[in-house]
């Protein structure tokens, strides 16, 4: 991506190579293959650079829109502050219920606590569904469940109970954050705060 720059401005963006008009000279798109930096930036054409520095995870925040900047014969783009999303849910205002948008104190936006619990739900619930046959079998056939299995449900029983409480506990979005941030220990493993689910072993 470049930009193009007249009177220390920039005045257009250039996505891709294009032919194009600069004052009174016609040039050909091949500039952009053929021509060395300074030889674009002799005519106002700067590559544009990236500062990624503001830039946040979007599962945990909202970026702003990035913004332009030609200074020291650069073009830059860069992102503001990013805002965390909301970690708790939002309930209607008193306000809110005059303006006929919603009842005062219910929930007008869920936050990432209840989306990360609901998901943990759904992970916990598709795991236990492996293992349901044998409970169905003991239900139809009077089968013993292997002890097996039945510790290794009971076991992610608990973990989800324990990975919720974690997430109901975190202070704020970067705590969240920081539950599902995977991080090399030590022993070179590769582990995060929140944990993970036990495994059935074959």
């Amino acid at each position: 991506m470049w930009g193009l720059v007249q009177d220390g401005s920039i005045t257009k963006f250039i996505n891709k190579p294009k032919g194009m008009v600069i004052g009174d000279t016609r040039h050909s798109r091949k500039i952009f293959e053929l021509w060395s930096k300074a030889e674009l930036e002799a005519v106002g054409i700067y590559e544009v650079e990236f500062d990624n520095t503001n830039k946040k995870d979007e599962q945990w925040y909202i970026n702003t829109n990035q913004s332009f900047a030609f200074a020291g014969g650069k073009i830059t783009a860069s992102y503001g502050s990013a805002t965390p999303k909301a970690h708790a849910d939002t309930l209607f205002t008193a306000q809110d219920e005059s303006d006929g948008k919603g009842t005062e104190g219910e929930v007008a936006t869920r936050g990432l606590k209840y989306n990360l619990i609901q998901t943990i739900k759904k992970q916990a619930a598709g795991i236990l569904q492996d293992t349901d046959w044998y409970i169905t079998r003991k239900a139809d056939a009077g089968t013993a469940v292997p002890s097996s299995i039945t510790t290794h449900r009971a076991a992610v029983r608990t973990k989800a109970a324990e990975m919720e409480t974690a997430i109901t506990n975190a202070a704020d979005t970067p705590a969240l954050e920081t539950l599902y941030t995977y991080t090399e220990q030590e022993d070179k493993s590769i582990t995060r705060p929140l944990g993970e689910f036990p495994r059935l072993d074959s």
